[in-house]
């Protein structure tokens, strides 16, 4: 007899909640946050290197990145990637310390970031209904090959479904977390 476990098809499930979760880290809300540059390379001795290899990242206060360079003679390459980067940013050099304010956001800059919130949430789900549809193919071949009943296969099927609809709910209450936090002034 198969067994069919659906704790592995829940973590793959938790997993997109998880990669969402990093994807927001990354857009940008009126408030300073030091995952922000998470996805910043810098040229640095000869290959490109995450930002958080060549400094350490700050925040000092709500509007407000602290960049401080470990090695003095790369900051002028950590500046250089920071304003080429996609974030709109522009570091203001101190010695070995690049400090970024954040500046607010416009009203159609929100709006914007928010659509693209719900394009990640959206590629989210759509991961987590593979993982649903790959569990319940799963379920149908251990049924077709004899390996479990209808009747179980009944039954994880309805728990494989009240596993999506939770993932589900989880990634639409961080959207909404995540829009509020991108809409407020």
């Amino acid at each position: 007899m198969a067994d069919f476990n659906i704790a592995d098809f829940r973590k793959r499930m938790d997993g997109a909640v998880t990669a969402l979760r990093t994807e927001f880290g990354g857009l940008r809300t009126g408030r300073a946050n030091a995952a922000l540059l998470d996805n910043v390379t810098v040229n640095a001795y000869g290959s490109e290197m995450p930002l958080n290899q060549i400094g350490s990242v700050s925040v000092p206060e709500s509007r407000m990145l602290l960049v401080s360079v470990w090695d003095k003679t790369m900051v002028a390459a950590v500046e250089k990637a920071l304003r080429q980067s996609s974030l709109g940013i522009n570091p203001v050099t101190d010695g070995q310390t690049l400090r970024i304010p954040m500046p607010p956001l416009t009203e159609e800059r929100r709006r914007d970031l928010a659509k693209v919130a719900g394009q990640y949430a959206e590629n989210a789900k759509i991961a987590v209904r593979n993982v649903r549809r790959d569990a319940m193919d799963t379920l149908k071949k251990l049924e077709k090959a004899s390996e479990i009943s209808e009747d179980e296969e009944k039954a994880h099927s309805t728990d494989v479904q009240k596993a999506t609809d939770s993932v589900i709910a989880e990634i639409d209450r961080i959207l909404g977390l995540k829009s509020e936090e991108i809409m407020q002034v």
